[in-house]
């Protein structure tokens, strides 16, 4: 069974509130209990944080340790270069993933200090790409 955690970043834990209109209207929590639901050989875990110092923390806690990361740093993403810095440090394959089209949106957001480490990137689905995120640790 592979041991896969999802990590997110600032402003997440207001998935079903915030922005609607970009991240919809499903909270992260309902989001989680379907998504283990519809992988049930799947240890997923999932861990929240708005604290740059706390997400890093956690990268290094579990990075040699698990089967796969799925990481949403949310702005993060853009701005920490220690962030991007555990991910190379670490052992256990990141996928970055963000729920909108970053591409499409401000120009500081194109930008990320996680990408060039990370085993791949998902971007734009939805929540629908942590569990395409998901799906590309089992494929492997």
């Amino acid at each position: 069974m592979k041991k896969l955690i999802i990590i997110n970043g600032p402003n997440l834990n207001l998935l079903g509130k915030r922005e609607t209109s970009i991240y919809g209207n499903l909270t992260f929590t309902a989001f989680f209990e379907q998504t283990v639901k519809k992988f049930p050989n799947v240890k997923l875990e999932h861990f929240q944080s708005n604290i740059e110092g706390e997400l890093i923390d956690k990268i290094q806690e579990i990075g040699f340790d698990y089967d796969g990361i799925i990481l949403n740093a949310a702005a993060y993403t853009h701005t920490s270069v220690g962030i991007g810095d555990a991910v190379k440090a670490i052992t256990t394959p990141v996928v970055e993933v963000h729920i909108s089209n970053t591409f499409s949106r401000e120009a500081f957001r194109h930008q990320s200090y996680i990408s060039p480490n990370a085993k791949g990137v998902i971007l734009g689905f939805g929540l629908q790409s942590y569990e395409l995120a998901i799906q590309s640790f089992l494929d492997a």
